[in-house]
């Protein structure tokens, strides 16, 4: 089996306990990152109605909840997917937005047909992200703006931040692994952390798939960052 679908089917396995897990190992404070996050990409944007937003990698469905709260009428919400059992907790949980399983590599939508692209916490797990970034270039539109919310790898952290390390890959895996009990998932989830891109890396593949106005802002001992970027 490849990567890809082992790590989709580890999902499918998680996704009833997925959002309580998040809460409890977050503190609930990925809450408030989203939020900011989708108030500067709106506000990077300048507009806010009548607006097409793909959420990809979308879970359970959060973020696009967020976006329904700060966007205003006439927008369209569209969240994609690899896993199916993700999606079927995100359509329970979601009014007003449709839903399509698809690999972030081939994104089903038109060539700039959307103004907003987002990703929260899923890059990571796309196998070859690379092209994932390149199919977010391609179906934004001019001026459109892509979010971008991920654990990043730290190649040189400090003392406090290897504190922050050491619950990410110690203590994070047995709570949620006691919450979804499926210990194998919360191990595999810190992990993709340290193979990941650091913060540094991310941005110059933004650039060179041609993203420009490239901005970032870390959070929680650099753990989680934000990255907005501008399709030209």
């Amino acid at each position: 089996m490849d990567k890809q679908k082992q790590i989709v089917e580890m999902f499918d396995e998680i996704a009833p306990s997925y959002d309580l897990a998040n809460r409890v190992l977050s503190f609930g404070v990925d809450v408030k990152w989203r939020k900011e996050g989708c108030i500067k990409a709106i506000g990077r944007l300048g507009k806010e109605k009548n607006l097409k937003v793909a959420d990809l990698a979308c879970g359970t469905g959060d973020m696009i909840l967020h976006w329904q709260k700060y966007l205003g009428e006439g927008c369209e919400f569209v969240g994609i997917d690899p896993s199916a059992q993700m999606l079927e907790v995100a359509k329970k949980k979601v009014q007003n937005a449709s839903f399509i399983q698809a690999q972030a590599q081939e994104i089903p939508l038109e060539s700039e047909s959307v103004d907003i692209v987002s990703i929260a916490y899923g890059l990571r797990n796309v196998c070859g992200y690379q092209e994932a970034l390149k199919e977010f270039y391609r179906i934004l539109k001019k001026g459109g703006v892509l979010l971008i919310l991920e654990f990043t790898h730290n190649p040189t952290p400090t003392l406090f931040e290897r504190s922050a390390k050491f619950y990410t890959q110690k203590i994070l895996p047995l709570i949620g692994g006691l919450i979804s009990k499926n210990l194998k998932a919360y191990q595999y989830l810190p992990n993709s952390i340290e193979a990941f891109a650091s913060t540094r890396e991310l941005r110059e593949e933004l650039e060179r798939v041609g993203f420009v106005k490239v901005w970032s802002k870390s959070y929680s001992a650099k753990l989680s960052t934000l990255f907005l970027a501008t399709k030209e």
